[in-house]
């Protein structure tokens, strides 16, 4: 056997031997063994509880099988199986047999279901898997009992309660459970340094860290396992996120709120402890030591009286949690700064730097609505993130995000209601005026006049001019950009920032003829040739034409500064030879 063979297949003994010391097999496992876990139920001290093995669920899941306990001790016949408990090691014996991680929904005690240890270990390296197709364990017996894992509280600090309760129906589908928390010493976005792992051990709280700074947010667990540098958690996924690298910090526990349905810890995050790097179906598990990147989000709030109040965060970037993160911050900020409810306008200025020398994308937008005017700007404002974070390129990372929102209590509209030529028929070369006339609020009325010269060789026919909001333009381009993968970072960026702004009436003149989108811009009338490749390839699916579009001559933009416009129209010229 080759020496390097050799020595590889002694190092993995001798991990596997390291990692299974000191644990009881499930195998091993026995109805009426009595036990003791341990978790933390005030500040960041470690107690005992007790556990009465009940019996093993084998192969209650793929592969996976769920130790039944009945807890005792502390408050835990008050409380119940606790949020926050998650990853809360149990030991027979001395050895650790797994980890707290499912209950019994409307309990009447503290009935537990164990992730067996070797479960937690056993974490293939396999690629990042989508979020949405993993939803949380559930086991239901006859009479509706579910045996479910617990769900992760996510404790937000500086953030708004109508934040929260707008956002937390999409938070807990994803399986977890927001609540109100505390800024702890884990939100400091400027320090580098690093707290002492020996404050952490089996049984202590750790809050994994997905925005830090004036706006924190951390989801709390048990820590079950310490080898070395490296640590297991939770005993269940956080979000099956495969690889990962999101920051940790330790945590305390502040309170605990007994509940009909679960109770949970509420608990503060204190100073920086490590980075998370693997979240499985069974555990999440990472290091101590290190920063994971992190995004600085900057959000400045001025309203039409007083000064701005500027909010500093630092952001995971990761696929799902960013665009999410995002739109919670600029609700949150907005909510609390300007009216929410009732009429508003607001105006973004920002963008979104990268790393590589890669250029921005520019956020200057504007948003106006009789009842939702925050909502539509955080929704819209994080498109651009969400667009970014799904690219699929690695190497496209974001250095900075910055914005400058203003706000006014009046709602700012113009529809468009009427688009019109002096003429009905032209020729290349002649120059053609169209009048614009939008209708707004109480009355007011807005007027715009374009000139446009037809390129000389313009050949006869019909030309038509579409006038639309910016919303409507961006549709027709983003049913393009679905069909069309960008190749490059660059692409990704140029579509960007080719979309156009609400307070921007878009002109478009443009013919029925085969116009062929690739990725970022438009092909309009190839040579026959050409034309007969490109249709093989959109017929087969690598190019999407988008129905009712056709070949654009021009196109520009008509600013209404402050207002946002609406509504489209369509009219036709027809071109004489």
């Amino acid at each position: 056997m080759k020496t390097w063979v050799l020595s590889l297949l002694l190092l993995t003994a001798a991990a596997l031997s390291a990692q299974s010391s000191g644990i009881l097999p499930l195998r091993d496992v026995r109805a009426g063994m009595l036990g003791v876990g341990r978790t933390v139920f005030a500040g960041d001290r470690v107690e005992d509880f007790q556990a009465e093995i009940l019996g093993v669920l084998e192969n209650a899941g793929p592969k996976q099988s769920i130790i039944l306990a009945r807890l005792s001790g502390g408050p835990l016949a008050k409380t119940g199986v606790m949020q926050g408990m998650s990853g809360s090691p149990v030991y027979v014996g001395g050895k650790l047999i797994g980890a707290v991680a499912l209950a019994f929904t409307f309990a009447t005690e503290p009935i537990a279901g164990i992730r067996p240890i070797e479960e937690m270990f056993d974490m293939p390296p396999v690629s990042r898997v989508a979020v949405a197709a993993s939803p949380r364990s559930e086991f239901v017996w006859n009479g509706g009992a579910k045996l479910v894992e617990l769900s992760t509280p996510v404790s937000f600090s500086g953030f708004s309660r109508l934040a929260l309760d707008r956002f937390g129906p999409e938070l807990r589908k994803l399986g977890l459970e927001p609540v109100q928390g505390a800024l702890g010493g884990g939100s400091t976005t400027s320090s580098t340094a690093v707290g002492d792992p020996r404050r952490i051990q089996p049984g202590s709280m750790i809050s994994v860290q997905l925005m830090t700074g004036d706006m924190a947010v951390g989801a709390d667990g048990t820590v079950t396992h310490i080898d070395g540098d490296r640590i297991y958690a939770f005993g269940h996924r956080f979000l099956a996120g495969g690889p990962s690298a999101l920051p940790f910090a330790r945590a305390e526990v502040l309170a605990l709120l007994p509940n009909l349905t679960t109770s949970f810890k509420i608990s503060s995050a204190k100073e920086h402890m490590g980075v998370i790097t693997q979240d499985r179906n069974a555990a999440i598990a990472g290091n101590f030591g290190k920063r994971p990147p992190m995004i600085p989000v900057s959000i400045s709030v001025r309203g039409p009286q007083g000064a701005a109040r500027v909010y500093k965060m630092q952001m995971v970037h990761d696929k799902t949690f960013a665009p999410l993160l995002t739109q919670m911050a600029i609700f949150s900020a907005i909510d609390g700064s300007e009216r929410t409810l009732g009429q508003g306008s607001f105006t973004v200025r920002g963008a979104l730097e990268f790393e590589d020398g890669l250029p921005p994308v520019r956020l200057d937008n504007a948003f106006t609505s009789d009842v939702n005017a925050p909502a539509l700007t955080a929704v819209y404002t994080s498109i651009p993130v969400t667009y970014l974070m799904q690219a699929g390129f690695d190497n496209l990372r974001i250095k900075s995000l910055n914005l400058e929102i203003e706000g006014t209590d009046a709602r700012r509209g113009y529809q468009l209601d009427q688009a019109w030529l002096p003429v009905r028929e032209a020729r290349a070369g002649d120059t053609l005026d169209l009048h614009l006339s939008l209708s707004g609020d109480n009355g007011s009325e807005l007027f715009r006049k374009i000139s446009y010269v037809l390129p000389v060789g313009l050949a006869a026919g019909p030309l038509y001019i579409t006038v639309s909001d910016g919303m409507t333009a961006n549709f027709a381009d983003l049913i393009q950009i679905a069909g069309a993968k960008s190749r490059t970072p660059g692409q990704v960026i140029r579509v960007l920032n080719s979309l156009r702004a609400n307070n921007k009436l878009t002109v478009k003149l443009w013919r029925p003829e085969p116009a062929y989108p690739v990725p970022g811009s438009e092909l309009p009338a190839p040579p026959a040739s050409i034309g007969l490749i490109l249709a093989r390839m959109q017929n087969a699916g690598s190019l999407a034409l988008a129905p009712g579009r056709g070949a654009k001559i021009a196109e520009f933009d008509v600013d209404l500064g402050a207002f946002v416009a609406s509504g489209a129209k369509t009219i036709q010229v027809e071109v004489k030879e």
